[in-house]
C-alpha cells in the first residue's frame, strides 16, 4: 500500500528505514523544504500543504509525525479525506477525544491505529507468554522508567501547547506497559511532577494501581541520566528487559525465586517494519490492527489519571 508523511519530522527515518513501506509523498507547510526532503530520501510526490497530501489520491495510508499537540487534529482530518491513519504516540490526552476518532474511523471504514512501535516487538509477546504460563507466579509490582536529558527548552516537548512533557513523550511507554503487562486498565492513580519549560512536566513519577493488587511505578524524565527499563514482579519471581522500548538488544532476564538468572536472547527484527506490515494488513481487511480503540482509549485514560492526580 501507499504511504504518506504527514511532516518531515525525524521520527519519519523510522518508517523509511523499515524496508516495507511504500512511501510516495511527503508534505510540508514549506514547499522548498518537502521538495528537498523528498528529494533526499527518493520520495516521489512533494507537497507544500498538508491538505494537499490527504487530496493525493495516490496515498492509501498516512503517517502523522507532527508534534503531539497535532496528532489527533491531523489524525481525524486524514480519515476525513479517507485515509488509514498511523499516528505517532500518543494519539491524545483526552480519552472522549480518542473515542471520537475511532467513532470516525469505524463510520468510514478505516484503520486508525496509535504508533507504540514497542509493542510490535517478539519480546514483549514472549513476556507476555511468560507471565501467562506462571513462570514467575502472580504479578505484583511493574516498575518501569524512560528518561533523557532535554536542555533546549524551546523544543516543542518542552512546549504546553505542544502537548508537551515527559509523560506525554516518554511516560506513555510506561503507561503502555502497565497495562500491557497488568492485563487491565488502572482503577486509581498517584503521581507527582516537577515542571519545567512553559509548564509542562519535566520529571513526573506515578503509580498505577489495577485490579488483582497489581501495582505500576513509572518514571520519566527530561532530566537526569538517560534510563530505559522495565521489570515485572511476581511473587515468585522476576523479569527485566533491559532495552524495552527501542529493543536494539532483545533481552529478557528471568530470576526465579532463588535468585538465579536465565537470559532469553531474541532475535534481530526491525519492529517498525512489524509495525508498517500490522497496518498494511488491517487496511486490506486481513486483520485487526494490534492497537485498536480499545488499547488508545485505555492509553489516553491512563494518562488523563495520572496528570490529574498531579495536579495538571
Amino acid at each position: 500500500m501507499r504511504w504518506g508523511l504527514l511532516s518531515t519530522a525525524r521520527i519519519n527515518r523510522s518508517i523509511l528505514g523499515a524496508g516495507n513501506a511504500d512511501v510516495v509523498a511527503v508534505a510540508s507547510r514549506d514547499g522548498a523544504r518537502a521538495r528537498a526532503y523528498a528529494d533526499e530520501h527518493g520520495i516521489a510526490t512533494a507537497h507544500g500543504s498538508y491538505e494537499a497530501l490527504l487530496a493525493d489520491p495516490e496515498v492509501d495510508i498516512v503517517y502523522v509525525s507532527l508534534p503531539n499537540s497535532l496528532h489527533l487534529p491531523w489524525a481525524t482530518r486524514a480519515l476525513e479525506a479517507g485515509k488509514h491513519v498511523l499516528c505517532e504516540k500518543p494519539l491524545a490526552r483526552r480519552a472522549a477525544e480518542v473515542e471520537a476518532a475511532f467513532d470516525l474511523a469505524q463510520a468510514r471504514g478505516l484503520v486508525l491505529t496509535e504508533g507504540f512501535m514497542w509493542r510490535h516487538h517478539p519480546q514483549v509477546a514472549r513476556t507476555r507468554q511468560l507471565i501467562a504460563e506462571g513462570t514467575i507466579g502472580a504479578v505484583r509490582l511493574i516498575r518501569s522508567d524512560f528518561a533523557f536529558g532535554l536542555t533546549d527548552m524551546a523544543d516543542p516537548r518542552a512546549r504546553r501547547a505542544m502537548g508537551g512533557g515527559a509523560l506525554m513523550d516518554l511516560g506513555c511507554y510506561c503507561v503502555s506497559a502497565a497495562r500491557t503487562f497488568a492485563g487491565g486498565e488502572p482503577i486509581a492513580a498517584q503521581a507527582q511532577r516537577v515542571e519545567g519549560g512553559d509548564g509542562v512536566d519535566v520529571a513526573l513519577t506515578g503509580l498505577l494501581a489495577f485490579e488483582d493488587d497489581i501495582l505500576a511505578a513509572l518514571d520519566c524524565a527530561f532530566v537526569g541520566p538517560p534510563r530505559n527499563a522495565l521489570e515485572i514482579l511476581g511473587d515468585a519471581g522476576r523479569l527485566r528487559l533491559p532495552d524495552p522500548w527501542h529493543a536494539r538488544d532483545a533481552v529478557i532476564e528471568v530470576q526465579d525465586a532463588g535468585g538465579a538468572v536465565e537470559r532469553i536472547a531474541l532475535d534481530p527484527v526491525n519492529h517498525y517494519a512489524l509495525q508498517v506490515a500490522d497496518v498494511e494488513a488491517a487496511a486490506r481487511g486481513e486483520r485487526p490492527p494490534l492497537l485498536g480503540r480499545a488499547d488508545a482509549v485505555g492509553q489516553a485514560r491512563a494518562i488523563e489519571l495520572l496528570y490529574a492526580a498531579a495536579g495538571g
